[in-house]
């Protein structure tokens, strides 16, 4: 991590990291849901939690567990998504 990304509070570390964690979760629920056709997770939930700044994990999780990558919605806003909060991270380290 450079020094400017470590004077950020750890809250916004600790809250990221939680938040990135929920989406990788709740991408592998969803595939295990889909799979045995039980109840899903709405498309909205899972877009919202990478806008909420769980985009790296919802997009390591549409990788992991080969889910939602063939949808032109998460194709283009997971990584919009991600890139809007590496933007923001960078301002706030700046």
């Amino acid at each position: 991590m450079t020094a400017a990304f470590a004077g950020m509070p750890a809250l916004l570390w600790i809250y990221l990291l939680a938040v990135n964690l929920i989406a990788f979760c709740l991408y592998g629920a969803d595939k295990q849901k889909a799979k045995h056709h039980r109840w899903r997770i709405p498309e909205r939930v899972l877009i919202l939690f990478a806008f909420l700044g769980g985009a790296l994990g919802a997009l390591l999780g549409m990788f992991t567990f080969h889910h939602k990558t063939r949808k032109w919605k998460f194709r283009i806003l997971v990584p919009l998504a991600l890139i809007l909060w590496c933007a923001l991270l960078w301002f706030l380290a700046g």
